[in-house]
């Protein structure tokens, strides 16, 4: 009978076992079946160095088809960029050594530098940028250093064989795999949309007596937002059509950080008035949401949001203009209508995307805007390219000044390891040496391959099969791991087997090359990249917050004294940056600060634009000044002066809806200070 009980729960046991693996023995397949297609196309043409070609093809080869072809397509990009660079630089130092070698560090430096304020695969780009330059050199310098003026001619075929790896993984992968970024990005964005939307309702209609206290909530809302920059990343991998409209996407995330900053102060403002004040002034700005997302229970399901997003996008934007012209009594009601409007546009905005994502019928979205890059916090950058010059340039120090035979390829991987992971902060020591186990892992596995499988065989498909016991393996590993430091060696050990095998026709099999090239690879990938990170570390998860912080804190006193003039749109998307650049580390009232920064910089700038319409107030010029001061409780105090100047004023004609909407403004900004006057009134990082 026991048999028989656990005979069933063994079958469902082994069943959800196979198909889980599916997925990541295909991915192995895809990674074996490119690297082997790359190396055939190599071996054809007859190009010098193969391995290349095999190389690029597995670090470019990802379990999500938009992420590869996204990753490749930049690929080739820093490729063609990093091989003129070697080509000028050679130009102009054709006899100078020390120059040459010094600009090398340097052009290293500036790829640390970009690929550290750039997001995504765009970083990547730029730290290719580096290294080919690197890989090119190591074909061109002698014993010791120094340019040759075949570099031309090298860089071409160098380019060629990186640009055929990356062709191979994206024929293989775009034949074998249909895609799903698009449909896993509308998912998310409907689960957050959904969400976002049931527990803002939940707010403003409390079941109970109590408000429910939704902060922990919004924080959590905040890191899924966040999360979403690398999936849209592979969504415009797989579809030129998506990626036209890149900007669209980008403004959704931004429509969810504006609808959470509007449910956080319809929150706050809530819980500072009475209960039974705060349900009536609420209860008109409920009717005005639509019925669809008025559910106090239960979210509207994703399935709803993506079935027909138009729809919903025309009733949010139809809401959203009813409360912006509802009649209010008071500011606190004017708050709170203003507000949710501010939360219907930001769905309507994730409306948009949705409808992009699914092909939904209805109006084309608008073309894309120009890339705009905004900067968090310069000091990263600055220290990775420091990082970055120092390293280089002391193994380059040591190679002239040693002979070292093999200090040539020690210097390319050192500039691949220090250029691709110091855009990781403070992962980077720790995948600094997950990548030096994975090399060590594939140098082993490629003295087997080299040295005791090859040997025996004589045709290339026979040599396929032979890697493919490895590639397979290594590729199953990669997909199926959620530890990101099993990813990483597995990555590892897939980069570096080609280089270490070096795959020509006829094959040779030299001991001492091979293991010269070894050292040559623990010292590269282990032993520099690790001690630089060391000696000169990222910083800290803790310092980063505090930086964006302190950083904030000095825009919104600038804003203040109009020292530093920004639209509305300019401020939120300074913002945003700094939200999206918070580490996972942060703690949750960091955030939270955050937040309350973007809302009071934003009613800044909209108090002062209206203020000519209010008589261009002393008391608004008072309070800005003790915001730009550091004291709170006198801005407080001058804003409530204000309030009480605009509640005198005399009613009628267009002056009193300015009016009503400027006291919302001010209710706003009154509140965040007292709520969080501890670091609106700090003076340096805290």
């Amino acid at each position: 009978m026991h048999t028989s009980a656990a005979s069933p729960r063994f079958d469902r046991s082994l069943t959800d076992a196979l198909t889980a693996a599916g997925e990541p023995l295909l991915f192995g397949v895809r990674l074996w079946a490119s690297v082997c297609l790359a190396l055939f196309v190599a071996f054809w043409l007859e190009l010098d160095n193969p391995f290349w070609a095999g190389s690029s093809a597995a670090i470019v080869c990802l379990p999500q088809l938009g992420a590869s072809l996204r990753k490749g397509w930049f690929r080739m990009i820093g490729t063609v960029i990093g091989a003129t660079m070697i080509v000028v630089l050679t130009a102009c130092f054709p006899q100078d050594r020390i120059a040459f070698l010094g600009l090398l560090a340097l052009w290293g430096a500036i790829c640390a530098f970009t690929a550290t304020l750039l997001p995504n695969f765009a970083s990547y780009s730029a730290s290719l940028a580096g290294y080919t330059a690197a890989i090119i050199a190591a074909d061109v310098l002698g014993a010791t250093g120094g340019a040759s003026s075949e570099v031309f001619l090298l860089a071409v075929w160098r380019a060629s064989e990186i640009c055929i790896g990356i062709a191979c993984a994206g024929i293989v992968l775009a034949g074998t795999d249909l895609g799903g970024a698009q449909r896993r990005l509308a998912a998310s964005l409907a689960n957050l949309a959904g969400e976002i939307a049931g527990r803002f309702t939940r707010t403003l209609a409390p079941a109970g007596p109590q408000l429910p206290d939704t902060q922990t909530e919004r924080r959590e809302f905040l890191r899924r937002v966040i999360a979403l920059e690398p999936m849209i990343d592979q969504a415009l991998g797989e579809s030129s059509h998506v990626r036209y409209h890149a900007s669209t996407l980008q403004t959704a995330v931004r429509g969810l950080f504006g609808a959470l900053d509007g449910w956080s102060a319809v929150a706050v403002q809530l819980n500072r008035v009475p209960h039974d004040g705060g349900r009536q002034a609420a209860e008109p700005v409920l009717r005005a949401i639509p019925l669809e997302l008025r559910s106090t229970s239960e979210p509207l399901p994703s399935t709803r949001w993506m079935a027909d997003p138009m729809a919903l996008k025309r009733a949010c934007e139809e809401a959203a203009r009813a409360l912006l012209s509802l009649p209010a009594g008071t500011p606190s009601q004017r708050l709170l209508a203003d507000q949710a409007a501010k939360v219907l546009a930001g769905l309507s905005h994730v409306l948009e995307a949705l409808a992009l994502l699914v092909d939904a019928p209805g109006e084309p979205p608008a073309r894309q805007r120009g890339f705009r890059l905004s900067v968090p916090d310069w000091m990263p950058a600055v220290v990775n390219a420091a990082r970055a010059f120092l390293a280089i340039g002391a193994i380059e120090l040591f190679w002239v000044a040693t002979a070292w035979p093999d200090g040539v390829e020690a210097l390319v991987l050192v500039a691949i390891m220090l250029l691709l992971l110091s855009p990781r902060g403070d992962m980077a020591f720790g995948g600094a040496i997950a990548f030096a186990l994975g090399a060590a892992g594939g140098f082993v596995a490629a003295a087997i391959m080299k040295f005791a499988v090859l040997p025996a065989l004589e045709t290339f498909p026979a040599f396929c099969v032979a890697i493919g016991l490895f590639f397979i393996p290594v590729g199953f590993a990669i997909a199926y791991s959620r530890r990101p430091a099993v990813i990483v060696i597995c990555t590892a050990l897939a980069f570096s087997f080609n280089p270490l095998l070096s795959p020509t026709n006829p094959m040779t099999y030299d001991t001492a090359q091979y293991y010269n090239a070894g050292l040559a690879i623990v010292a590269g990938c282990g032993i520099v990249p690790a001690l630089a990170f060391s000696l000169l570390p990222p910083l800290s998860p803790a310092l980063r917050a505090r930086r964006l912080l302190a950083l904030t804190l000095r825009d919104l006193r600038r804003l203040a004294t109009a020292r530093l003039r920004l639209t509305s749109e300019d401020w939120d998307g300074r913002m945003y940056g700094r939200l999206a650049a918070l580490p996972d580390q942060a703690e949750p009232l960091q955030r939270a600060r955050l937040l309350a920064a973007l809302s009071v910089g934003s009613e800044i700038i909209q108090l002062r634009h209206v203020a000519p319409s209010l008589g261009s107030p002393v008391e608004l010029d008072g309070a800005l000044d003790a915001v730009a001061q550091g004291n709170g409780v006198i801005a407080i105090a001058w804003l409530h002066q204000l309030d009480g100047r605009l509640a005198s004023a005399p009613d009628g004609g267009p002056e009193t809806a300015i009016a009503l909407r400027a006291r919302a403004r001010i209710l706003v900004i009154s509140e965040a200070l007292a709520e969080h006057g501890a670091y609106f009134d700090s003076g340096a990082l805290a």
